[in-house]
């Protein structure tokens, strides 16, 4: 049954095997702070004593933005079994990410800001990200840009100093007129090796 209750009516689960860290944490709390709906659409699961089974993050994160009451979701029906079952299934991560979809379809700043932990190679495409979807000042919308629609996606990998040297390489050459994309800058390099 879901509804709203206090904080002070809901008791943290001792035996919670997930942790969330310092700014993790942080991140958590200011969502809370600036998004507290997305409680109601993902209460915190509680048993028949209001002993947390899901969300003792979300708890503590609540406390912390200075939340009087949120919205919980008995779960008074369960066995222990299950109880047990859901603590680690709720938790589990299943599936992966789209690290394409991410990178295209998303501000990578955002991403960070609400708490996504972001492999290397999505940090950096950011600075990548930049020169395929502008064009004159203007963002592209990749969703109505048919080239980059049904582009195929390459990605290289380069240690700080190389990757700094590539960037700035390519910024040259874009500059210069060999292309408006690292992509077509890239392409023009292999097509004639005399740039």
């Amino acid at each position: 049954m879901k509804r709203l209750a206090k904080l002070s009516e809901i008791n943290p689960n001792p035996n919670n095997p997930r942790v969330i860290r310092d700014d993790k944490f942080k991140k958590l709390v200011e969502s809370l702070k600036v998004f507290p709906k997305m409680l109601e659409k993902r209460p915190i699961v509680v048993d028949e004593n209001m002993v947390i089974l899901g969300g003792n993050m979300r708890f503590r994160a609540a406390k912390e933005a200075g939340l009087k009451e949120v919205w919980i979701d008995v779960a008074d029906d369960w066995t222990d079994d299950e109880k047990q079952q859901f603590i680690i299934k709720d938790n589990a991560s299943g599936g992966e990410w789209d690290w394409d979809m991410l990178a295209n379809g998303w501000e990578i700043d955002d991403l960070k800001e609400w708490g996504l932990d972001l492999p290397s190679f999505i940090e950096n495409m950011g600075i990548v990200d930049h020169f395929a979807r502008e064009k004159d000042g203007n963002k592209l919308d990749p969703t109505e840009d048919y080239e980059a629609r049904t582009s195929n996606t390459l990605i290289l990998i380069f240690d700080n100093d190389e990757y700094k040297f590539v960037i700035e390489k390519i910024k040259e050459l874009i500059k210069k007129g060999y292309g408006e994309t690292p992509s077509q800058v890239i392409l023009q390099h292999l097509r004639n090796e005399s740039l």
